[in-house]
């Protein structure tokens, strides 16, 4: 083991967490490991119908430690003792309430089974009358402090979802000292924080959810928010004042971390970042390029260099941010707030009679119809991707808004809902899942078109992620409607390896993300190039579609 250097990236996505170790020098992945959030998979803490969705902090740090010491066990002793840094990505906004010590309530006795107490994850829509509260309150200052997020506030993000949790639940409320993103928290466990108001807030987390701008001087004002509600009075004093770039160091690992895990105390813990700002390193993101992670929805980001941006504040984007992304540079993010969770929605609907009423059948026993049940429903989307690339279509074919999960962006607006249109006797499912997957890529090309109408050019896109990598159908349609290529990265876990690459540059491997980037980066293997045949007949379908999403936001 000659001057072998391995760091771990850590990526916390919406069902489960991964692990991979990385080779520092060449960016090959030596072990991967996955774990599956056991209570998030038996539906606890979640409400849908209500758009609740809560994940225990339990679930976290059980696959912290389990897949991570699943990879170490893969690639050897010998390597475990050349690791060097572990840098964590996760969802978000993905905030927690914490006590004074930075210890999530959840795991607090009286707390563990409050949903109050556990990560509100990104996709909670509880707060949408928070959120419509901050966007009107904010009119009313001087100071646009929603300028840096695109001039929207949202109900996925931190501050709407802070004063929902505080206004639902008096026990939370007394017992909450301060308000933590998942990817600040991580890291302040592995470095063994004991004070809330020592965490090392990422840049990443606090200027596109939080309202932290440098112009402004960190926070808005006190009287921001305590003029919103009185109940918001003195968190920013309890929150931060300062930000770190994910090329940073927060950190070593602790005794009792290392002896867990395995590793050493001087392994390196960086600051951490949101999945889709890593990920678009781990994908090789270009400047003026779009890097879409695409999983069950859709963050866009985009860097551009600084000076390109003096001046310029794009209007319903999710945050622009120096250094978000790449430090030095201007990350802006945009998305979908439902991009495979619309397909799996569908599947869902499809398979209801298989989930519901095969175990009840007295054919065949229980675990033989849980058998087919699971079969069955792996095999779906597959196979009504391929009868939908078959079909043909035309102006008057079925025809869908993907709002199933509201509108992330352009212009954020959480109370609207999905629509599917041109309905007949002859629609059946592959053609309606056509129309689902046809309104997703007409979702992305409205981000485009922000985008470029704001003075920002889109030169090129990059595709991340499971459905980029797993559905061809998906992409060249994607191709198709935005009338542009699409890159498809070679690698399996982009998030998970953007994460080893800023874990190389805070354990000065490298000196900047970049370099990293260059050496660790796997490239790309499949390019989409539109067919031309189709793209007109896109457009025009494309107008249909902004139609008949205007009807539907004017009768919300």
């Amino acid at each position: 083991m000659k001057n072998e250097q391995y760091v771990i990236g850590v990526d916390y996505g919406t069902d489960s967490v991964r692990s991979i170790i990385v080779d520092a020098a060449t960016g090959k992945e030596v072990a991967a490991a996955v774990f599956s959030y056991p209570r998030w998979k038996d539906g606890l803490y979640c409400n849908a119908p209500a758009n609740q969705f809560r994940q225990h902090p339990k679930d976290y740090v059980e696959g912290l430690e389990q897949s991570i010491k699943d990879c170490l066990r893969q690639a050897g002793p010998a390597v475990a003792a050349q690791v060097k840094a572990i840098s964590i990505d996760t969802t978000g906004s993905t905030p927690v309430a914490v006590d004074e010590t930075g210890t999530p309530l959840a795991l607090l006795p009286g707390f563990e089974q409050n949903p109050n107490a556990m990560f509100v994850l990104w996709k909670d829509h509880t707060s949408v009358k928070e959120a419509a509260e901050i966007n009107a309150h904010a009119e009313r200052f001087d100071v646009n402090y929603l300028q840096y997020v695109g001039g929207i506030y949202s109900s996925e993000w931190f501050w709407a979802k802070l004063l929902h949790v505080l206004r639902a639940d008096e026990q939370v409320r007394k017992a909450c000292y301060s308000w933590v993103e998942h990817c600040d928290w991580i890291p302040f466990l592995l470095t063994g924080g004991q004070r809330a108001q020592d965490i090392r807030r990422g840049v990443c987390s606090a200027g596109h959810k939080s309202l932290w701008a440098a112009e402004f001087g960190g926070l808005p004002p006190d009287e921001f928010f305590t003029s919103l509600d009185p109940l918001l009075k003195g968190f920013t004093t309890r929150l931060f004042k300062d930000t770190y770039t994910a090329d940073k160091a927060a950190g070593k690992l602790t005794t009792a971390w290392a002896e867990r895990l395995g590793l050493s105390t001087d392994v390196i813990i960086g600051v951490g970042a949101f999945d889709a700002h890593m990920g678009a390193v781990g994908g090789q993101i270009e400047p003026y390029h779009l890097s879409k992670v695409m999983g069950t929805s859709t963050c866009d980001m985009l860097v551009a260099p600084k000076g390109d941006m003096e001046g310029k504040l794009v209007k319903g984007i999710c945050g622009q941010v120096d250094g978000s992304v790449i430090p030095g540079m201007i990350g802006l993010e945009a998305g979908q707030s439902a991009f495979g969770d619309a397909y799996a929605w569908f599947r869902n609907v499809l398979a209801w009679p298989v989930q519901q009423l095969l175990s009840e059948s007295t054919i065949i026993d229980k675990g033989t119809a849980a058998k087919l049940a699971e079969e069955t429903l792996a095999k779906i989307i597959p196979a009504l991707s391929q009868q939908a690339a078959q079909l043909s279509f035309d102006e008057h074919s079925e025809l869908a808004v993907d709002w199933f999960n509201g509108r992330r962006t352009p212009d954020a607006n959480q109370v609207l809902k999905g629509v599917i249109s041109n309905l007949g006797l002859g629609s059946d499912a592959p053609r309606i899942f056509r129309a689902v997957v046809e309104a997703t890529c007409f979702g992305a090309k409205s981000i485009v078109d922000r985008f470029n109408n704001e003075g920002v050019p889109v030169k090129g896109l990059i595709g991340l992620g499971g459905v980029a990598r797993k559905s061809p159908f998906i992409m060249q349609m994607m191709a198709d409607v935005m009338n542009m290529p699409i890159r498809i990265h070679r690698s399996e876990q982009t998030c998970a390896a953007g994460a080893a690459m800023f874990a190389a540059t805070a354990a000065g491997i490298y000196p900047k993300v970049e370099e990293a980037m260059a050496a660790m980066g796997q490239g790309f293997d499949v390019e989409y190039y539109p067919d031309q045949q189709k793209t007109g007949l896109y457009a025009r379908r494309y107008q249909q579609y902004h139609g008949l999403g205007n009807f539907i936001e004017d009768h919300s």
